[in-house]
């Protein structure tokens, strides 16, 4: 089992290289080249955003993106609102909410990766948008005061950290009174054998890290929130990671009763408690 400091290193380096392809043309993907089936291919990062949603955005905010969901709508933004994106990566995310809040509103992006900052930072040149903040930083260690912001958002990047309670607690502490915490992730629902389950983790993920849906939401409990609700978006099958099962040397067909269906992207909401 891999410490902390070298999961956070390993998903420092697979964005970092997934930024490097997009500035110079390519396609991001959180495996080793761009043609790897991990999280930068389908069924997982395709068609989460709708072709009118996305006017204005330059192609590489999209190119970069490696979420699961579409957490700027799903959390039903308003304007004047501040938000703050956990893990903003190339800044589509960010992007979506800065016109989402407008007028009035804010969105911060943070990020720990120089590649994906720089590439985000351009695609904010190119759209426009002066709403918006990129910061450099850890998800564990978020450099904003406490209550400062209305919503945290975040699209399949909790589930990459090394200390998920640490980030609970941050965006806890973030948050004003009465926010809302509505994130995007990967979740795992049931009981899979871990050595199945660290295989389909790399395919969905790319580091072995999803939390039970239960754990999930005692662990946000935990840091304070209330008023938590899980609900599925997208259900992974095992012919959807076939081929990456394959090149592991893994029989898709024997795990498919073990996994099928355990494996979804689910919109994750909750809410900070309010002052009385």
């Amino acid at each position: 089992m891999a410490d902390s400091n070298e999961i956070t290193q390993a998903v420092k380096e697979k964005y970092g290289e997934a930024a490097s392809r997009v500035a110079s043309g390519g396609a991001a993907s959180c495996g080793t080249s761009p043609s790897s089936k991990c999280c930068g291919g389908d069924p997982i990062t395709a068609n989460l955003y709708e072709s009118g949603e996305t006017s204005g955005i330059p192609e590489q905010a999209l190119l970069a993106s490696l979420g699961c969901g579409n957490p700027a709508a799903l959390a039903q933004l308003q304007p004047g609102e501040i938000v703050l994106d956990l893990g903003s990566g190339g800044g589509i995310d960010v992007l979506l909410s800065a016109k989402r809040v407008s007028p009035g509103g804010k969105a911060y992006g943070l990020d720990m990766t120089d590649q994906m900052l720089a590439l985000a930072r351009e695609n904010q040149k190119k759209a426009g948008i002066q709403n918006v903040e990129f910061l450099k930083g850890q998800i564990e260690n978020i450099p904003l005061p406490e209550n400062g912001v209305d919503v945290v958002i975040s699209n399949c990047v909790i589930n990459l950290s090394a200390d998920k309670d640490r980030v609970l607690a941050e965006a806890y502490r973030v948050l004003r009174p009465g926010g809302r915490f509505a994130v995007s992730d990967v979740v795992v629902r049931g009981e899979v054998p871990p050595e199945v389950r660290r295989n389909i983790e790399l395919w969905v993920g790319c580091v072995a890290g999803a939390l039970k849906d239960s754990e999930y939401m005692s662990k946000l409990t935990a840091a304070g929130f209330e008023n938590v609700t899980i609900e599925p978006t997208r259900v992974y099958k095992v012919e959807d990671a076939r081929q990456f099962l394959s090149a592991q040397g893994v029989d898709a067909d024997a795990i498919a009763p073990q996994v099928e269906g355990k494996f979804v992207s689910a919109f994750i909401r909750a809410k900070k408690p309010s002052v009385s």
